[in-house]
């Protein structure tokens, strides 16, 4: 028997802006709001399916520190620059981290300054 991951925590400073960005990017939707302002969004069909939900959890001062996890990002309805296009105009904005301009992927920063990465590859959808 093995584990699956089921949900992703994010510590940040406004759950509700990273809401709708990660919303807009992964077609998710809020599933849950918690009394301390938490939020977990995650696919419509809700918590335990095929993929992880992610938790966004208000903290005043989020670790500064450049995170040891990131989240890598498939377009599955058009080609890398159609939705490195679409993501800068949600809000993306690109980072760089010493790429040569031969990698295949963008690096990107969420609203927060939250590393993620675009691959090439098109995936289906779920």
């Amino acid at each position: 028997m093995a584990c699956r991951i089921s949900e992703l925590v994010l510590e940040c400073r406004d759950p509700e802006t990273l809401a709708r960005f990660w919303c807009e990017v992964l077609d998710f939707v809020v599933l849950d709001r918690e009394g301390d302002g938490s939020l977990e969004i995650g696919p419509r069909e809700g918590f335990g399916g095929a993929q992880p939900t992610i938790i966004l959890s208000p903290s005043a001062e989020p670790e500064r520190a450049k995170p040891r996890l990131h989240i890598d990002v498939n377009a599955t309805d058009r080609d890398q620059d159609a939705e490195l296009e679409r993501l800068l105009s949600i809000g993306a904005r690109p980072v760089d981290i010493g790429q040569t301009g031969a990698e295949s992927w963008h690096v990107l920063a969420d609203p927060e300054g939250n590393e993620f990465c675009l691959l090439r590859a098109r995936l289906s959808p779920l």
